[in-house]
């Protein structure tokens, strides 16, 4: 019987909150072609003579007002998370966890599910939309680890859950009795933004994505990989499990980088808006994360709310993350159980290789 083991992945943190640590993780965060999508040479000038000098300072600061005492917020709930997975798969799969870019590394997660003598590797990407900057590079680089020995072990990778019940009714049993609590009047979801680039690459049809205020309004064989459409997909399911009026709720995205257009709206655009518009008690929901981090806690509860009150508003309150919930780790071996039996119910789709899914 091969011994199986289930590699959960996650973007990454820096070390410390310092700035040698910061830069040494944006480094290799943006090194990525698949993060900054530019040509060698204009990727290193802009990294090396822009981004990393002037960002490593202000981003070791911003994580200093969120550091824990264990260490990073992505790294103290993926560890919880990675623990309590392990737990309830005891017997079933060997649980280890690797980062993308920083530490505990992938190579180094896949070395501890080898020495356990791991032969089958379930991959979970932990991000609940696709994207060439998460998923798809995250996807990439443990096939590329995985196939550096002379024999390749069997590989299944857990698709992306944007939509899967599971994942959709832990984040509504997190968000309910906030919500309820605050008496919020409008919520709005934030999701992690991408450059328009990257979404026109991932439709087929060259026609669909962006090309209209409709095109995520449904998911169709043109934006079915598309990760703001995703994006939506998801919104629509929390809005509908929370009971959410067309009119209470709406969709934006936060984090961009670089004067090239992302994917719109904007949240520090639309946090201004919403005040204006008479909106006093702001939920703000992040389902692009599975685990509270700096674009969470620093970028929506600190700054945002700082933003949202001045413009305005009386309160603004962050929907916690998934981390280690209980049914978010009810989920997870959901997500887990179900990509075995898929895979086990169709032997010749479990033998072929898999290679990363053509993301956006």
């Amino acid at each position: 019987m091969a011994r199986k083991g289930l590699l959960l992945v996650n973007l990454g943190t820096p070390d410390a909150p310092e700035t040698g640590p910061v830069r040494r993780y944006l480094r290799e965060f943006l090194s990525d072609p698949r993060v900054l999508d530019i040509h060698p040479v204009g990727r290193w000038l802009l990294l090396h003579l822009i981004i990393l000098p002037f960002r490593s300072p202000k981003s070791a600061h911003a994580y200093r007002t969120i550091w824990m005492e264990q260490g990073s917020p992505l790294l103290v709930h993926s560890k919880a998370l990675t623990a309590a997975v392990a737990g309830r798969l005891s017997g079933e799969y060997e649980v280890e966890l690797g980062m993308r870019y920083g530490n505990p590394s992938l190579p180094d997660a896949v070395a501890r599910l080898r020495a356990k003598g791991v032969t089958e590797f379930t991959v979970l990407p932990l991000y609940p939309q696709e994207a060439a900057s998460s998923s798809a590079s995250s996807l990439a680089r443990t096939y590329e680890v995985l196939s550096q020995p002379w024999d390749v072990p069997n590989v299944r990778a857990v698709p992306a859950f944007h939509s899967h019940p599971a994942f959709l009714d832990a984040f509504t049993e997190v968000a309910r009795p906030v919500i309820s609590g605050m008496r919020a009047d409008h919520v709005l979801f934030s999701f992690h933004g991408v450059p328009e680039r990257h979404v026109r690459k991932s439709d087929p049809s060259g026609r669909h994505c962006l090309a209209s205020q409709g095109c995520c309004d449904v998911l169709t064989d043109a934006n079915r990989h598309c990760y703001r459409a995703q994006c939506f997909a998801t919104a629509r399911g929390l809005a509908s499990r929370l009971g959410l009026a067309p009119e209470g709720w709406s969709v934006s995205f936060q984090s961009r980088l670089g004067r090239t257009p992302w994917v719109k709206p904007y949240t520090d655009v639309v946090l201004p808006e919403l005040a204006a518009r008479g909106v006093k008690r702001l939920a703000v929901m992040c389902p692009a994360f599975v685990a509270d981090c700096l674009e969470t806690v620093e970028e929506v509860a600190i700054r945002g709310r700082e933003q949202f009150l001045a413009s305005g508003g009386e309160e603004l309150n962050l929907v916690p993350s998934l981390n280690a919930h209980p049914a978010w780790v009810d989920a997870v071996v959901r997500l887990v159980r179900e990509s075995e039996a898929a895979a086990t119910s169709s032997p010749a789709a479990a033998a072929a290789p898999q290679a990363p899914s053509r993301v956006g």
